[in-house]
């Protein structure tokens, strides 16, 4: 199935309808079949539109995955390159645990783990609230 935008050419609507190819419409319009709902007339011509595409892969596990961080993150506060220095004194008990992300070397990111601090890489790239569009 397909469905076009139609314009009647007599100026008084424009509407959608439904074929099966674009040989159906064709045929149909060459018949007198496809008119105007407002005014009857048979002088009908498609009108210009965009294709509908649909969205490449929005059921892949990837986008699933991506999906399921964006929600994680909604609770959490980007704290950039301060992220081991930050999960660090949580851990500690210097300051008050909350849910963060940001940025850590590979190096920041051994230390932690090898002194007990619980932290995870993020599966997918971040970017920093202040690089957003």
């Amino acid at each position: 199935m397909i469905v076009f935008d139609l314009q009647c050419d007599e100026g008084c609507t424009t509407f959608e309808a439904w074929f099966r190819s674009g040989a159906d419409f064709d045929e149909q319009r060459a018949a007198g079949l496809v008119i105007c709902p407002l005014c009857q007339s048979a002088k009908v011509a498609k009108a210009p539109m965009a294709p509908r595409v649909p969205r490449k892969g929005s059921d892949s596990p990837l986008a699933k995955l991506a999906a399921m961080q964006a929600e994680m993150l909604k609770h959490s506060k980007w704290v950039g390159d301060e992220f081991a220095d930050k999960a660090r004194a949580m851990h500690d008990g210097e300051i008050e645990h909350q849910q963060v992300h940001g940025r850590a070397t590979l190096e920041q990111a051994k230390s932690l783990v090898d002194d007990g601090v619980p932290v995870a890489p993020l599966p997918l790239p971040v970017t920093p609230p202040n690089q957003l569009n």
